[in-house]
């Protein structure tokens, strides 16, 4: 029982919290990327909701939650995260030292 559960450990540690070597995002990143992609939310289109990216990805792709979904949504469109932000985020999306 023991190895078994370091096993699963394991995988889930490579598997999910680690960044991927090849692009340097985690799955959820990727999930939300594709699913802003099917919805057709370009570079040259119109905004939409966070509240609908994040059910769209959490109701075909990743069935964990939406706080993790938004969480890394908002993430993305940080500047201060990210060295390239890969979302444009609209709004408030949070500040460099946390102000409410």
């Amino acid at each position: 029982m023991k190895r078994s559960y370091l096993d699963y450990a394991m995988s889930v540690i490579v598997g999910r919290a680690l960044p991927d070597i090849r692009d340097g995002l985690k799955p959820v990143h990727r999930r939300i990327l594709w699913g802003m992609y099917e919805l057709g939310l370009h570079y040259n289109r119109s905004t939409r909701k966070s509240a609908k990216i994040t059910g769209d990805v959490m109701g075909k792709y990743h069935p964990h939650g939406n706080t993790p979904i938004y969480e890394a949504l908002v993430r993305m469109a940080q500047p201060f995260n990210m060295r390239y932000p890969l979302v444009d985020g609209q709004g408030n999306f949070g500040s460099v030292d946390g102000d409410p």
